[in-house]
């Protein structure tokens, strides 16, 4: 009978953690592919009606020779609101993960809540570290709040051994962890996706306009203006926009994934901190 006493604190505590994960309250978009379709749909309007209306073309028909940018881009064919679309999807998922990553490092600034956290430890006042976590909110203090929870369950557990207590503590910072981590990279891969493909998007639409310039050229007799310059504008207007889509995917990315990392070093060093004052305050 008293073998299965410690199966039983496991789910009482995990009861308890689901109820205070709350406290990360992480905002993100869960579903990507609605943001996709939603700039597909804004894109192609820019497109037709902004960008293609009869006012930026010469006769005012947008067959005519653009007289100003948004017509020059207009000619850049097909691809360019797929690529509108690309550089529209980077623009929200990194304002959605501003947010999110906003929300997840918390109230205060999280180097100085580490500090106290650590103050807290040094003084051994458990109670007093997770009201401060409570206060702070974010992924960070989710985490130490959890393993928190542990710790005081361990600090009252008289049948595991130290060892086995230590080990418990160091699986909670672990699954807590695992719990938040998902919530913090949502999205993010999409973004990487689009650095390259934004890019190779863009090359497909330089090489459609290079080969319809070539075609121009190749023709009997003196060379269509009107197609040559069409094929070179489509050309250049495609490798901007797919230049300007993966730069802007790649430093969104970088950037995001940069604050993911200190996140997840406050994380650690704080579980760390916890852990070594258990060994030091228990036999």
């Amino acid at each position: 009978m008293e073998s299965q006493k410690p199966a039983a604190a496991p789910a009482s505590v995990a009861a308890r953690v689901k109820k205070e994960e709350k406290i990360s309250n992480v905002r993100g978009i869960r579903n990507a592919f609605l943001v996709i379709i939603a700039c597909a749909i804004v894109a192609v309007c820019i497109f037709l009606f902004g960008l293609g209306n009869s006012a930026n073309f010469e006769g005012g028909d947008n067959a005519g020779h653009p007289i100003n940018l948004a017509g020059t881009v207009y000619k850049g064919g097909f691809i360019v609101p797929i690529l509108m679309t690309l550089l529209l999807t980077v623009i929200v998922l990194s304002v959605e993960r501003w947010i999110a990553l906003s929300s997840a490092a918390g109230k205060g600034n999280t180097t100085k809540f580490v500090q106290d956290i650590k103050a807290d430890l040094a003084k051994n006042d458990i109670d007093g570290a997770m009201q401060r976590c409570k206060k702070q909110k974010g992924s960070v203090a989710s985490v130490i709040y959890n393993t928190l929870v542990k710790y005081k369950e361990m600090d009252a557990n008289t049948v595991l051994s130290k060892e086995q207590k230590l080990t418990t503590l160091r699986n909670a910072v672990e699954e807590a962890t695992a719990l938040e981590m998902p919530s913090l990279s949502q999205n993010l891969p999409i973004v990487a996706t689009l650095t390259t493909l934004g890019t190779l998007v863009g090359l497909l639409g330089t090489v459609m306009g290079m080969i319809k310039s070539f075609q121009a050229l190749a023709a009997s007799g003196s060379p269509d203006s009107t197609e040559l310059s069409t094929g070179i504008s489509e050309a250049l207007v495609n490798t901007a926009f797919g230049i300007a889509t993966g730069a802007f995917a790649v430093i969104s990315y970088n950037f995001f994934t940069n604050k993911i990392d200190n996140l997840s070093y406050a994380i650690d060093e704080i579980g760390f901190s916890i852990v070594a004052t258990f060994a030091a305050t228990h036999k």
